[in-house]
């Protein structure tokens, strides 16, 4: 690609027009001479600093965003905004070839997402999805490192799923994803927001600059949906510029959910948009996934489908993986897998499984290392005012000490009289639990999920998938 249509929509500049080989804003990246890097700063390395460096390996040209006193630079004011729009280019904007719907929010993403591809995918189109889990393309599985991809490995997506013929992406939009610009040059047919609780402080710091991160999703939406039964909700219905429609469970909204059942196989509710109302019933258990099922009503009636139509395709939907994921046993006990590793997430699921538990609610859980550890002892205290029995454990220790993270936990179980255990390696915590089972028992693993690996010391990714750990727990059980 010449250099002039590359940057079109980024910068100016006085180099001569020249063939581009590629793209990349990391210094381990081969390219074929006369590439372009782009020099971003990052917490604990600066692109800057490898410019010249770049030049030397063959480089064509440097992007900037201060005068290095080199040739071959373009400066430009926020590499970091820059380098989206230059992959998007690279690519041949294949964002605008397809309709954009993305989610944000602490709680909920990956179930609306998986939710809304599921009833486009039964209205018969065919729809790309980027999230947490997995990233699809149709029914094509593809392997995923981030919620929110970064630049280039996003417009490659784009490029891919535009390329299969998509006419829908419905993907998770990270707080990061949004603060580092990633999706920088997308344009969203729906924004929708779920909630915010405390989560990503490790990274935001506070809760407002968390808010204000999320926030960025409806600046370069065309319509946004927002949950306002969650207070940050409210603040950005009144906040945000662009056209607005709420959702609510029982309370005043666009779009609203009334006279709520709840059971262990899901919730059955009255829909209602102010012109008419239908019987929802909606395969996932908990008061939550009544105001996910909303979001994913109102999101279909703004790209065009109507109310009837989408609970329609609800009867055939019965789940997401690591979301309230019940693992069969075989038993008369039940172990549930889910992703819950926030507080709230953890009084969602737990709330929703002890509404209809007929024995003990029995809750496994731990915290990730080297992530907020303001957050640790609230999930203890969580987790005891809504399970009945509590196995502390590890979650992704990475490089902290797993007995000192679960000490962070415990303070959070200071004056609560709900009883627990604690055992460090979760592979044995989750054989103590199926091990110790009773009858109608309901054996809550929290935290992982769809996840099949743990992270250790020094970035070291085992596999480790909990639904095979159950298995190996209850064939011991029949030795």
């Amino acid at each position: 690609m010449k250099l002039y249509e590359l940057i079109k929509d980024v910068a100016e500049t006085k180099l001569p027009d020249m063939e581009i080989t590629g793209v990349t804003s990391d210094t381990r990246t081969e390219l074929p001479a006369g590439g372009m890097f782009v020099c971003i700063k990052g917490k604990t390395f600066d692109g800057h600093d490898a410019a010249e460096k770049m030049l030397e390996k063959g480089f064509a040209v440097v992007v900037t965003e201060r005068d290095l006193g080199i040739e071959r630079q373009i400066i430009v004011d926020d590499t970091r905004a820059a380098f989206p729009l230059l992959c998007a280019a690279w690519f041949g904007h294949p964002e605008r070839e397809l309709t954009l719907i993305g989610v944000t929010g602490t709680n909920g993403k990956t179930t609306i997402t998986t939710v809304i591809k599921k009833v486009l995918s039964q209205f018969g189109c065919k729809v790309g999805l980027i999230g947490t889990c997995q990233n699809e393309i149709g029914d094509d599985v593809y392997p995923t490192a981030r919620t929110t991809p970064e630049p280039y490995d996003l417009f490659e997506l784009f490029r891919k799923m535009a390329d299969e013929k998509c006419d829908y992406v419905v993907m998770e939009v990270s707080s990061q994803g949004l603060e580092q610009r990633r999706v920088a040059g997308c344009r969203y047919k729906v924004g929708v927001f779920t909630n915010l609780t405390q989560d990503h402080l490790d990274v935001h710091g506070t809760m407002e600059n968390y808010y204000q991160a999320k926030k960025l999703l409806f600046g370069i939406s065309d319509n946004a949906i927002i949950n306002i039964d969650d207070a940050y909700g409210r603040r950005y219905a009144a906040e945000v510029s662009c056209p607005v429609k709420t959702y609510s469970v029982n309370g005043k909204a666009d779009f609203r959910g009334d006279d709520v059942l709840l059971s262990a196989s899901g919730v059955k509710y009255v829909f209602s948009d102010g012109k008419s109302k239908h019987n929802v019933s909606f395969a996932m258990p908990g008061l939550f996934n009544v105001s996910n099922s909303l979001a994913v009503i109102a999101c279909c009636e703004i790209l065009g489908f109507s109310v009837d139509k989408t609970i329609k395709a609800f009867e055939d939907i019965h789940g997401v993986r690591g979301r309230a994921e019940i693992v069969p046993t075989g038993r008369d006990f039940t172990v549930i897998c889910d992703y819950a590793h926030t507080p709230d997430a953890l009084v969602n699921v737990l709330t929703a499984i002890k509404d209809s538990a007929k024995g003990k609610v029995k809750c496994l859980f731990g915290c990730g290392g080297n992530r907020d550890r303001t957050k640790r002892a609230p999930m203890a205290a969580a987790a005891a005012d809504h399970a009945d029995f509590l196995i502390v454990t590890s979650d992704n220790p990475r490089n902290e000490d797993p007995n000192e993270i679960i000490k962070d936990v415990l303070e959070g179980l200071k004056g609560k009289d709900t009883p627990y255990i604690t055992i460090p390696d979760r592979r044995e915590a989750i054989h103590w639990a199926v091990h110790n089972a009773e009858k109608n028992d309901i054996i809550v693993l929290a935290g992982k999920g769809h996840e099949d690996y743990q992270i250790l010391a020094g970035g070291v990714k085992i596999h480790f998938d909990e639904r095979e750990v159950v298995a190996e727990a209850l064939a011991e059980l029949d030795k």
